[in-house]
């Protein structure tokens, strides 16, 4: 089964949709077969791995409100193990549509479920917001990621997005885990981004990942060409960050390869 995993943070310009985008590819590039869920009306998920917005007919709106089956809007990218889920503009007006949905805070993950076996990972790429279509994605998650840019702000800007996460697994979604913290635009030149990761470290420990996201041209330029960090330049910093970052989840999950060809040399299957 699985993972779901949203990358989530109310504060636009965190580097949210570069990590949704570059995490999703980098998983397909490791052989993890990942579907990448853009639940923001901004769409920069879908126009970030290559679509033309007037292209795309169906979506994650048609899913949530005209009841849509997920496989039919799926589209596969240019990386053979990653899919998207893509949205549009229109997605704008399903919190309005869907108000007076029972349940309405479980729309994605009913959407979710029925094609949740189908892939290693789902990464849904949360909107800059607090409202009912991120509400339905923390719902639908296992686990959610933070992107916290090293900024003076970062940790009060965090405590609200913490304190709905909270809410979240309290009334809808009890076992939504924190899978980590993750720094963004770092830059170790400058003395504030050092203290700023050392505070957080500080703050929240173990949940802060060990691997950071630098400023990188080449990770700010690639959406602007539809590709993922690692299709447009492999050996950029941005795209090994990334890289890494996978690599990490995958350990904290004891999903790696190399652990799971381990398994099978300590259990070999009867011949």
């Amino acid at each position: 089964m699985g993972k779901i995993i949203g990358i989530a943070n109310q504060k636009g310009g965190v580097g949210k949709t570069t990590t949704a985008i570059n995490l999703a590819a980098s998983l397909a590039v490791l052989e993890y077969k990942t579907l990448l869920v853009d639940a923001d009306p901004q769409a920069n998920s879908t126009t970030g791995v290559g679509f033309d917005l007037h292209n795309v007919t169906t979506g994650i709106y048609d899913c949530m409100v005209n009841d849509t089956p997920a496989k039919d809007v799926i589209l596969k990218t240019e990386i053979p193990f990653m899919e998207l889920m893509p949205s549009h503009i229109d997605l704008v007006g399903a919190e309005i549509e869907m108000i007076n949905y029972p349940d309405r805070e479980s729309v994605l993950k009913n959407i979710l479920k029925e094609i949740k076996d189908e892939y290693d990972f789902i990464i849904i790429d949360c909107s800059p917001s607090l409202g009912l279509i991120t509400v339905n994605a923390l719902t639908a998650a296992d686990s959610v990621v933070v992107p916290v840019q090293a900024e003076f702000f970062a940790l009060e800007r965090l405590g609200k997005l913490l304190n709905t996460i909270k809410i979240v697994q309290s009334r809808l979604n009890t076992d939504l885990q924190i899978e980590g913290l993750l720094m963004t635009m770092y830059d170790g030149r400058l003395r504030l981004c050092n203290q700023v990761v050392s505070e957080v470290r500080r703050h929240f420990e173990d949940l802060v990942f060990t691997t950071i996201i630098h400023r990188n041209t080449k990770l700010s330029e690639a959406p602007s060409f539809g590709k993922p960090a690692i299709l447009y330049d492999a050996d950029s910093k941005g795209a090994i960050n990334y890289l890494n970052l996978a690599k990490e989840i995958l350990q904290r999950n004891n999903l790696t390869k190399i652990q799971q060809e381990l398994k099978v040399m300590e259990h070999p299957e009867p011949t």
